[in-house]
């Protein structure tokens, strides 16, 4: 018996062993997706006939289906997309009436604050980042003094002061040398009155 031979039979029916095991759950999986479509379509349908919002969260949150269903499935997409585009129906309510190009224009409009209002807070964030740092750095010690005139008013200020009580220092010292002498000469000459016995 050939050993090659074996193996290729072997090979040939393990391979057709899958398939057959494969098959019924490719089925199965065929049919949940076609209910899932069907549900998908009839709730677009009810959502339509209602007027109510049509949007890939809206629809797969009607038809019981995860969003990712959708985005797999490009038709069922490609048809929200289109419907959630068209203008609402009518209502009995009167009112200005909602075009395409008013939709559009609001959009526009509201696309230029998003950006006005993305610039003013990146204005917002760079003040208070630059605001935090500088507190930041104050407090750690390591940034100049705010003042450094007023600072350098009030080292000359101290330097003078010491200065001046230094020389007051000096003339006290003057003076308590001086009394000092006054009072050695006082104590010669009343030793010098009272002699000893």
């Amino acid at each position: 018996m050939n050993t090659s031979t074996v193996t290729d039979e072997h090979t040939g029916a393990s391979a057709a062993a899958p398939n057959r095991r494969v098959q019924p759950m490719l089925d199965g999986r065929n049919a949940d997706s076609a209910r899932r479509r069907r549900r998908v379509l009839a709730a677009l349908d009810r959502r339509t006939a209602e007027g109510a919002e049509i949007s890939v969260s809206a629809i797969a949150r009607a038809a019981g289906v995860d969003r990712s269903f959708l985005y797999r499935h490009r038709d069922l997409l490609e048809k929200i997309h289109a419907l959630a585009a068209e203008p609402p129906a009518t209502s009995e309510r009167p009112g200005p009436a909602v075009t395409r190009a008013s939709l559009q224009a609001d959009l526009l409009a509201a696309h230029e604050r998003a950006a006005r209002l993305h610039g003013r807070v990146q204005h917002l964030e760079r003040r208070l980042s630059d605001a935090l740092g500088e507190r930041a750095w104050h407090a750690s010690g390591l940034g100049a003094p705010a003042d450094i005139d007023a600072l350098h008013q009030q080292i000359t200020r101290l330097e003078q002061q010491v200065i001046d009580l230094g020389l007051q220092l000096a003339e006290r010292d003057a003076d308590l040398a001086a009394a000092r002498a006054t009072n050695r000469e006082f104590m010669a000459r009343i030793n010098a009155s009272h002699p000893t016995r």
